[in-house]
């Protein structure tokens, strides 16, 4: 028997899915088949708001592959978000720590990422 893949940004899917414990409670944003917590495999997978708060933010300068150079200077960050998972992804290159933002996907390299932007 094969696991579902998640149907979110990573397979082209505007969406952050992300799971929680139908035990425990506990949230993860990583697929797994089963709990972090408990180990139990009672995993629901649910979608995101994309709603979060900055948690930490870094500003790359300098490309790390060739594919990244036109995108320098660009911002990762870690977001808290609405669902209680933290998440790394892009955002803005002004954004700080504390900042209230909402996700939208942008491709990056070829990719389709989450992007965020400071709610307004």
């Amino acid at each position: 028997m094969s696991e579902r893949k998640p149907a979110d940004w990573k397979a082209g899917i505007e969406a952050i899915l992300y799971q929680s414990c139908g035990t425990c409670g506990n949230v993860q944003y990583f697929h797994r088949g089963f709990c972090a917590a408990c180990g139990g495999s009672n995993v629901i997978e649910k979608r995101a708001s994309g709603e979060g708060t900055v948690y930490a933010t870094s500003l790359v300068c300098r490309a790390a592959t060739p594919e990244t150079r036109a995108h320098v200077p660009y911002n990762i960050v870690l977001v808290d978000t609405a669902e209680g998972f933290r998440m790394m992804a892009h955002g803005d290159n002004d954004l700080a720590i504390g900042d209230k933002v909402r996700a939208r996907f942008t491709q990056f390299a070829g990719k389709m990422v989450p992007y965020f932007e400071r709610v307004k």
